[in-house]
């Protein structure tokens, strides 16, 4: 009997500058087979995400680089197809950190099991997963804003940056996002309640921001670095809390980032800022992902998500979230389940 083939995706290249299709490769391999408490995985959700430019580079970081003719790796939402465990059936559902393939063996141990009935389960990737934990600690345990203050978000529609600015409003604060059309400002304000959205496209991006925080900013949640972040440092007031979870701004540029130099701004303002990444609260999780439930099922959280359809569009759907077409979170359906019942 001739064995069953699969796709998974490769690094090609270390990408110069913007990432393109040429830099991923599409490897066929047979499906695996689990060994004693291990789980055969048929993917039915990717998620792409802007950290992931990072580790195409081969320079150290908090987390190792892809390697060159090695899958990709990332969150996925995953059926059980087959299992070696006890601790899993056949059609339970399941989120994990794994290649971007058809198909994955794990083991067991490694994996998350998902309730459907708790929420969709593509909420496990999103609001109730990697980009709402981000911004539940990266805005309270770092930022915690005080009611009556004023937060600023850049990328606010993005995956992160929607849910910082509705938490921001959960603790009474004034929020003002920061957007990159027409359309998301229109939604921030109109769909997601924050009080205030300015478009950094337009050529009174400045002018714009500046009249849009009257009481200046209080606590910035920076997703995008660059010339956004510094017109958004100039309006810092006293006390001021900067949350810094990423910099997309920079990811492509070849040339490394320059910008303007602020430290006698945080120095006259007593300014603290402070970068972080999820893997700084490993062990608070459950509390985060307790919270986060909690207000969803309240009807206090919103999330949308954009959803690309076919394995083979993944690359794509990865090069979007630079150009910015993704509104909340951005993700890849690879297949329906076979034996759950969603």
């Amino acid at each position: 009997m001739p064995a069953q083939l699969h796709k998974e995706i490769q690094l090609a290249n270390r990408p110069e500058g913007m990432p393109t299709n040429d830099d991923f490769n599409f490897v066929e391999k047979e499906i695996p087979t689990p060994a004693e408490n291990e789980v055969l995985l048929k993917t039915l959700y990717l998620s792409v995400d802007p950290y992931m430019r990072g580790r195409m580079r081969d320079v150290k970081s908090y987390i190792p680089p892809f390697e060159l003719n090695q899958a990709l790796t990332g969150g996925l939402l995953a059926e059980v197809v087959e299992s070696r465990s006890d601790l899993f059936e056949k059609g339970d559902i399941v989120s994990s950190n794994l290649s971007w393939a058809e198909y994955n063996v794990a083991n067991a141990s490694k994996l998350q099991k998902i309730d459907p009935t708790a929420a969709s389960i593509t909420a496990h990737l999103s609001v109730l997963g990697l980009t709402g934990l981000t911004a539940y600690f990266g805005l309270l345990d770092i930022a915690n804003p005080q009611a009556g203050e004023t937060v600023v978000v850049s990328g606010a529609a993005g995956a992160v940056g929607s849910i910082v600015g509705q938490i921001a409003k959960i603790k009474g604060t004034r929020v003002v996002g920061i957007a990159g059309s027409d359309d998301k400002i229109d939604y921030l304000i109109n769909e997601l309640g924050f009080d205030a959205a300015v478009n950094y496209k337009k050529d009174s991006f400045k002018e714009d921001l500046i009249n849009a925080l009257p009481d200046g900013v209080d606590v910035y949640f920076d997703n995008v670095g660059g010339d956004i972040s510094d017109a958004v440092i100039r309006q810092l007031n006293k006390h001021a809390r900067i949350s810094l979870c990423g910099a997309i701004s920079s990811y492509n540029n070849e040339e490394g980032d320059l910008g303007p130099r602020m430290q006698g701004q945080f120095i006259r303002t007593s300014t603290m800022m402070k970068g972080f990444t999820l893997g700084d609260y490993a062990k608070e999780l459950p509390t985060g992902v307790a919270a986060l439930t909690q207000w969803l099922q309240e009807g206090k959280l919103k999330y949308d998500e954009t959803i690309v359809e076919g394995f083979e569009n993944t690359p794509e759907a990865f090069l979007g979230l630079f150009k910015g077409t993704n509104l909340g979170k951005q993700l890849v359906k690879v297949a329906d389940p076979e034996f759950a019942q969603l």
